[in-house]
C-alpha cells in the first residue's frame, strides 16, 4: 500500500495499519509549520500541530479519535492529526494545510501573487 504526499510529490510504501505521522517522518516528510516544530508533543496526541488534509482515501483511515474531534471541530472532516491516524489503504495527503503568510494560504498562488 502507498501513501502519497501531495506537496512533496512523494509516494511512501507502508504496511496496513501504519501510523501516518511515524511513516511520514521516517521518510523525511516535513509535517510541521515553524510553530509546530517548536511546540509539537512528539506524536503523543496532545498538541494538534501535525494536522494534515486527506485529499483522497479518507475511508481508508481509522476513525477520528475523541481528541481529534475536539481539536478539529472547526476544521473540515478531511483534516486529521497524523499522530492519531492509522492508514489501511491508499491515501493522498497534503501536509501543513493551515500554512499561511500574513493570512494568505501558502498553497493559494493566485492570492499570494496578488500581494
Amino acid at each position: 500500500m502507498t501513501i502519497f504526499f501531495v506537496r512533496e510529490n512523494k509516494d511512501v510504501v507502508a504496511a496496513q495499519g501504519v501510523n501516518l505521522r511515524e511513516r511520514a517522518l521516517q521518510n523525511q516528510i516535513d509535517l510541521y509549520t515553524l510553530k509546530g516544530k517548536l511546540i509539537n508533543c512528539g506524536g503523543h496526541g496532545q498538541c494538534g500541530t501535525c494536522i494534515v488534509e486527506i485529499i483522497e482515501g479518507i475511508e481508508n483511515l481509522s476513525p477520528r479519535t475523541d481528541f481529534e474531534q475536539r481539536i478539529l471541530k472547526k476544521k473540515p472532516d478531511n483534516y486529521r492529526l497524523s499522530c492519531q491516524t492509522l492508514v489501511n489503504e491508499l491515501v493522498k495527503v497534503k501536509t501543513k494545510p493551515c500554512s499561511s503568510i500574513l493570512g494568505v494560504p501558502l498553497n493559494d498562488k493566485k492570492k499570494h501573487s496578488e500581494r
